[in-house]
């Protein structure tokens, strides 16, 4: 088992450029940690410099309480696994995922005994005398995952491994990964995608990256349910939450929002006096609209229907806001295209935003 610590960690290249600012987290050993963020913020290069392949400009990492800013990347007890699975095409699965103890002159009895533990795991055993070529891209990427498991990490990084599958093998090969974690309860994981539902169905904590740093972090479901900013409540959730214009009404235990378009909004968020007259954003998920005849949250036209089976899209130019909404209902909806509808959210589903942070306390 290993912790993982950065504090007040930087990256800059070229002495001017710079990638991320002030990263301070503490990854417990055990966890399944995830790396999330728009293109460009940094999450592959911060669990590069976690490996040891990118240089840390400024702060510390530690494993287990051991500095290792310094340490080369074959030292830190690491194993990673990238997007390509890097495998040998002329060598057997055995061979590909004994290479690694061969060159540190381990027995052949521990090699055996490590590589039939990896296969039992990964329910690679039929493929272990194939090539890669004979195999599909979801056997490919447990062979890969199956060369680091033998050599028995302290930590295991993953860097977007199922991004080069197609929709059908990414969702068995992550159930892959969740049995392989349930199956090393006392490994500890970080796991970098762009793939919301990967981060939300394997993390125990998630970490939100942009502008430079970490927007948030917590478990999937508080992202969901309480993010702390515009931008992660955002990101969390697709489609992604609607945010429209008001301004505060009325405080109190129940806060009343009286919005741009003249709609009233009520949120169960308590505000304070002095909250009353602040320019705020409401933001609803789409899955938490429902029509209404009268009144509600907005109303507007419907400008496109998305049919996609369990649920139906409805995409939205409101009257009195600049900004289009998007609605989630359950089941099939015909017939809707060009008709005005009423749209409200249940309290509890409404949050405030202040200059961009949430107001829930």
């Amino acid at each position: 088992m290993a912790d993982l610590k950065l504090t007040d960690v930087k990256k800059t290249y070229g002495g001017t450029i710079n990638v991320l600012n002030d990263i301070n987290l503490d990854i417990k050993a055990g966890e399944l940690v995830v790396f999330v963020g728009p293109s460009g913020c940094g999450k592959s290069t911060l669990l590069r410099m976690i490996a040891g392949l990118e240089k840390i400009t400024d702060g510390t990492l530690e494993i287990d309480g051991q500095v290792m800013n310094d340490v080369p990347p074959a030292q830190r007890g690491i194993a990673m696994v990238f997007q390509s699975y890097a495998l040998y095409p002329h060598m057997t699965v055995r061979d590909n995922m004994a290479f690694a103890l061969k060159l540190a002159k381990k027995s052949k009895a521990e090699i055996d005994a490590a590589i039939d533990n990896a296969a039992k795991v990964l329910q690679l055993e039929p493929y272990l005398d194939r090539l890669p070529k004979a195999l599909s891209g979801g056997q490919r990427q447990r062979v890969a995952i199956g060369r680091s498991i033998v050599r028995d990490p302290k930590i295991y990084l993953f860097d977007e491994p199922l991004s080069n599958l197609d929709a059908a093998l990414r969702v068995a090969t992550r159930i892959e990964i969740a049995k392989l974690k349930e199956a090393m309860p006392d490994r500890t994981m970080v796991y970098v995608t762009h793939d919301q539902v990967e981060a939300m169905t394997l993390a125990d904590r998630i970490v939100v990256l942009a502008n430079k740093g970490i927007a948030q972090v917590g478990s999937p479901l508080d992202l969901y349910e309480r993010p702390e900013n515009e931008m992660v409540a955002q990101f969390i959730g697709s489609p992604a939450m609607n945010l429209m214009g008001g301004v505060i009404s009325g405080t109190g235990e129940q806060t009343t929002i009286t919005m741009d378009s003249g709609h009233t909004a009520v949120s169960d968020i308590p505000t304070a006096p002095e909250d009353m007259g602040k320019k705020v954003n409401i933001g609803v998920r789409p899955e938490h609209l429902t029509p209404v005849e009268q009144g509600g949250l907005f109303s507007g036209t419907v400008d496109i229907v998305e049919k996609l089976g369990e649920v139906t899209l409805l995409y939205f130019e409101l009257q009195g806001e600049e900004a289009a909404a998007i609605a989630k209902l359950p089941g099939v909806h015909d017939g809707l295209r060009g008709t005005v509808i009423g749209l409200s959210a249940a309290p509890e589903h409404i949050h405030l935003f202040h200059e961009g942070q949430s107001m829930r306390r």
